[in-house]
């Protein structure tokens, strides 16, 4: 694989839309697995897309958020679990950076290495000489079946300090993986939840969760490290959203010519105004939630070069687009699902299954425009932060 300096963003993409064909071929099989294909993992990897998160000096492309939209909203205009998994993948990777070195050589010593994992704090630890033990379940793992490593969250407690939260890497064979992922929304991300019971962690591969929160500063180290992990995690997350406005603008598209509006005078649902209305709208919508989408993605790569301390406005702000964003495209696809007429409801149209999707996006506990703008909302009238994930 070349390294980064041999390999466009504009060449990274291009790879990207030919993979996400490609994978798009195996959909039926993942929503009925309830998890990506085996064939679709090995498009992904062959196209580079694991690499995109991955430091230089292992081989990857540190490729920028703005990149990871545009990636993220290509894969999700095929599909939203393909978008969705490929896109958990990129933070966890991330996150790998903030270990020692020797940590990161051995998790990027596995080609086309997969990380899972998440931000909530589900597991208990205590220290132990040479680590901690965790016991814990978390749940939501996009990817667990086709992951080598899970990034998890758990709280150190002691008699002696207060308690600390923490971010450990683990091996997915140190963990239980269940079978727990039936939904409507996402359904082919195998989101399952994973386990541990007295697990021991060596203390290398334990960091505190406020420094990666806070994230880097400074001229040190790759430049993708220079932002908090939210910011980073939304910028990185946000692409699927648009991809699937796209998807339900295009699906409409296809279906205009051929359709009428049943007991009307309308043959051709094209000839309609309220058909003018919602397509207009809804572009109007995709529009927005790229524009957002991109906004973020500016605001994390222009601080992460820079190396400027990020304020707190700055934070919350970010959080503020990813959720305009997200919710622009819920709106933008439910438009042209109205639009779309009865004989959509049909699974084999697949209008259904991206509504379900981009809904199943918005209820993400990070992604909720509702939540997100409140918070910003919070920051505008000048109360203070009701999250410490900012």
């Amino acid at each position: 694989m070349l390294a980064r300096d041999a390999v466009g963003q504009d060449e990274l993409v291009g790879r990207a839309v030919e993979a996400a064909r490609a994978a798009g071929a195996h959909v039926e099989w993942s929503d009925r697995n309830r998890r990506l294909a085996d064939e679709q993992i090995q498009i992904l990897a062959d196209a580079g897309i694991f690499k995109l998160r991955t430091p230089a000096r292992f081989g990857g492309y540190e490729a920028d958020t703005a990149t990871l939209v545009r990636i993220g909203a290509e894969l999700g205009a095929v599909d939203g679990s393909l978008g969705w998994t490929a896109q958990v993948y990129w933070i966890p990777t991330w996150m790998v950076g903030h270990f020692p070195e020797s940590v990161q050589e051995e998790v990027f010593s596995t080609p086309d290495v997969r990380v899972c994992g998440t931000l909530s704090p589900s597991g208990m630890a205590t220290e132990v000489d040479g680590g901690i033990v965790v016991n814990g379940r978390w749940g939501f793992i996009t990817g667990a079946h086709h992951a080598h490593w899970q990034e998890i969250i758990a709280v150190v407690v002691s008699a002696e300090a207060e308690p600390m939260p923490v971010m450990a890497l683990v091996p997915m064979s140190d963990l239980e993986v269940g079978d727990d992922w039936d939904t409507y929304g996402l359904r082919g991300t195998g989101s399952v939840s994973t386990s541990a019971t007295d697990l021991f962690i060596p203390s290398e591969r334990v960091v505190p969760l406020g420094a990666v929160l806070e994230g880097r500063s400074g001229g040190d180290g790759p430049a993708m490290y220079r932002a908090p992990l939210v910011p980073v995690a939304s910028a990185s997350s946000v692409g699927v959203a648009v991809g699937l406005a796209r998807a339900a603008r295009d699906l409409f598209g296809e279906r205009l010519p051929n359709r009428k509006i049943t007991y009307t005078s309308y043959d051709r649902q094209g000839e309609a105004p309220v058909t003018h209305l919602r397509a207009a709208r809804g572009e109007q919508l995709i529009d927005e939630a790229r524009f957002h989408a991109q906004r973020l993605a500016d605001l994390v790569d222009s601080g992460a070069a820079s190396g400027t301390p990020w304020t707190l406005a700055d934070r919350v702000a970010a959080r503020g687009m990813l959720g305009a964003s997200c919710g622009r495209a819920r709106e933008a696809v439910e438009t042209f699902a109205q639009a779309s007429g009865g004989s959509s409801v049909y699974r084999g149209v697949s209008m259904g299954q991206i509504l379900a999707d981009v809904q199943a996006v918005n209820l993400h506990a990070l992604m909720n425009p509702e939540t997100n703008a409140e918070l910003h909302g919070r920051m505008l009238c000048d109360q203070e932060p009701n999250t410490l994930y900012i």
